[in-house]
């Protein structure tokens, strides 16, 4: 771990994780690093992250302030402190796990990233990386959600469904927990489903948004990022822009953004913002959620390389 310039946070600080992606063989590859950002967008920091090999991402700061990460590839989890220090959390084990949820009940959800024994052997033929099995099995994993105490005992395993994705492999890659903590809303990104998971009665619930083929000419339609406001509202990326979907899966508004490839979301505390990457460019963006304005913006890093994001609330 080394720091250069990295200025003592403060509320408002945007986190953006942005590999540098340096492996010519690997554009998953690559030395891990986070960017810190004011609230304008404007550069404070970087911390380099040397315990990772593939895309940091993930971002999410948990009640006392440590800021958590991920490397699925590696099956890596992290803590990161205000000092700059960072501690591996071995204790979950070695699952792709690439995001989390902190319950009012103390308890953390980890999620899944990948699910299978393989990626479509098209889609194979584009990635330029590889997917390692789970060490000692012959799984790149399960797809589920997992429960944990503080501490890291294991308290509960959900069979979320999963759809896989373009390439028939991805599993929870983002989710949204409601704000009774009774459902998890979730998809398996580039995928048609926005799925729905019972935490409560342990069981699955109907997709809230699906799509079916034949799709309309243009890009299929696909879900990412996810979270909902502190009233319960749900927002949603398609890739070009956020939906707003109700709690019967209908979309009551849509707030288009320049391009594709919006896949990473973090509503600001204000109740008025929401940050926004895109993972094909790197731009990361402030939307006002009312007018839809792209009120800042900046080039985080290389195309591919931005896979987290997260404003410190103090």
């Amino acid at each position: 771990m080394s720091a250069d310039g990295f200025s003592a946070w403060t509320a408002g600080d945007v986190f953006v994780a942005a590999t540098e992606l340096n492996n010519p063989d690997d554009d998953h590859a690559g030395r891990g690093r986070l960017l810190q950002y004011d609230a304008a967008l404007n550069l404070r920091g970087t911390l380099y992250i040397e315990q990772t090999t593939h895309l940091l991402g993930g971002l999410k700061f948990d009640p006392n302030g440590v800021l958590w990460a991920f490397d699925s590839q590696g099956f890596r989890v992290l803590n990161i402190h205000r000092d700059g220090r960072v501690v591996l959390r071995n204790e979950f084990g070695s699952r792709s796990y690439s995001h989390v949820h902190f319950c009012r009940d103390g308890s953390l959800l980890l999620s899944e990233h990948v699910v299978g024994d393989a990626v479509r052997p098209e889609m194979q033929a584009r990635m330029k990386t590889r997917l390692s099995f789970m060490p000692g099995t012959t799984r790149l994993g399960d797809g589920h959600v997992w429960r944990f105490s503080p501490a890291g005992q294991l308290l509960a395993e959900y069979a979320t469904a999963t759809h896989g994705g373009m390439g028939g492999f991805l599993g929870v890659t983002m989710s949204s927990l409601s704000p009774d903590e009774q459902t998890l809303v979730y998809c398996s990104e580039t995928g048609p489903r926005l799925m729905r998971y019972d935490l409560v009665q342990d069981r699955q619930l109907p997709d809230l948004q699906s799509f079916e083929p034949p799709f309309p000419p243009g890009p299929p339609p696909m879900f990412f990022g996810m979270q909902h406001a502190i009233d319960g509202t749900l927002y949603v990326l398609r890739g070009a822009g956020i939906e707003v979907v109700d709690e019967h899966g209908k979309t009551q508004r849509s707030i288009p953004l320049p391009g594709f490839g919006w896949a990473l979301m973090d509503l600001m505390t204000d109740g008025e913002h929401c940050l926004v990457a895109n993972f094909f460019t790197g731009e990361v963006a402030r939307i006002h959620l009312a007018s839809g304005d792209k009120q800042a913006s900046v080039t985080a890093g290389l195309p591919k390389s931005v896979a987290g994001l997260a404003e410190y609330r103090g």
